[in-house]
């Protein structure tokens, strides 16, 4: 089921995310495969559970664009073990369609997360999946790409929301 994604201007997206505490459950498979299904209708890469509506540490990745299962990967409660290197690319956002800039972020991560499941595992991303996982980590803490923006640019976006929301035209 595609599910509805929360637009910039919605306090949950910038609220921490509480840890999953129940795995193998259907409620949970549901909503993984909902969150896939919700990221490939809006040809995204990347989804997290505050962008749905719900304050979880759960994500969804993947850099296939949903061409590849075998690049599928979900992340429940996720810890950033290790970054390493730089790279500066641009960035959009789900929550914030139509915007976006130029954001650094490390080259290769590590990160601990669990699956669906409950079993641990770790996974190491370089470059676009870098990019991804730290993205979407920074929402399960609240954190916008906005934030990584330089105040000028940041300020402009805002601004232009502010003007599509009092036409309407954001909701």
């Amino acid at each position: 089921m595609i599910r509805k994604i929360i637009k910039y201007g919605d306090p949950v997206l910038e609220q921490y995310c509480d840890p999953v505490e129940e795995f193998d459950e259907p409620e949970l498979h549901q909503l993984v495969a909902d969150m896939f299904e919700t990221m490939n209708d809006a040809r995204g890469v990347g989804l997290a559970a505050p962008q749905v509506g719900l304050l979880k540490r759960l994500t969804v990745i993947d850099c296939s664009a949903g061409e590849d299962p075998e690049q599928k990967l979900v992340l429940i409660n996720p810890e950033i073990l290790e970054t390493e290197g730089e790279q500066i690319g641009e960035e959009g956002c789900l929550s914030i369609p139509g915007f976006q800039g130029d954001v650094t972020r490390a080259q290769r991560v590590v990160v601990r997360a669990r699956d669906a499941q409950g079993g641990s595992f770790e996974v190491e991303g370089d470059g676009l999946l870098a990019r991804a996982i730290l993205h979407e980590n920074d929402h399960l803490n609240g954190v916008l790409f906005l934030r990584h923006l330089t105040p000028l640019k940041r300020e402009l976006i805002k601004r232009k929301i502010r003007k599509l929301r009092k036409k309407g035209e954001w909701d």
